[in-house]
């Protein structure tokens, strides 16, 4: 049996203040994990295909979506322990794609919380909007997370 609150299932978590994405951040991110199209690196490429900077890779996402998410994680009523987590799935849905200068919001949804064997199988689902409130990618992840038990 694990700790997880199956009682915060529909809350939505919206505390993680507004991510700015620079350039030097996608040029790192695109680097680490082998994304070596121009329009992540070249300003002048993003420009020639239409974009005003640099655009990220669209598992981008994943940043701003895991720093979200740790206001749930670390909230004392999810009963979350982290060091029993184990990161079972993401999926990732891109509505526009992200560009440096961009300044985004993330509301994380607790879409699920079933429990199986002694572990808590977890879903969330973070909307990434934009400073107009337009909706620019979508994530949604399963977290694993095993009782003191498993």
């Amino acid at each position: 049996m694990t700790e997880v609150n199956a009682d915060l299932v529909g809350r939505v978590f919206s505390g993680t203040p507004p991510y700015v994405v620079s350039a030097v951040k996608i040029a790192e991110f695109a680097e680490a994990v082998g994304a070596h199209s121009p329009l992540h690196h070249d300003t002048a490429a993003a420009r020639a295909t239409g974009h005003t900077d640099v655009i990220a890779p669209v598992t981008f996402a994943v940043v701003i979506a895991q720093r979200a998410e740790a206001e749930y994680i670390n909230s004392p009523e999810a009963g979350i322990d982290f060091s029993r987590v184990v990161h079972a799935n993401e999926a990732f849905t891109a509505h526009r794609p992200i560009m440096a200068g961009d300044r985004l919001h993330a509301a994380v949804h607790v879409d699920a919380v079933t429990e199986r064997a002694g572990i808590a199988m977890v879903s969330t689902r973070c909307e990434i909007t934009d400073d107009a409130g337009d909706p620019v990618s979508s994530v949604t992840s399963t977290l694993a997370v095993r009782g003191a038990d498993a």
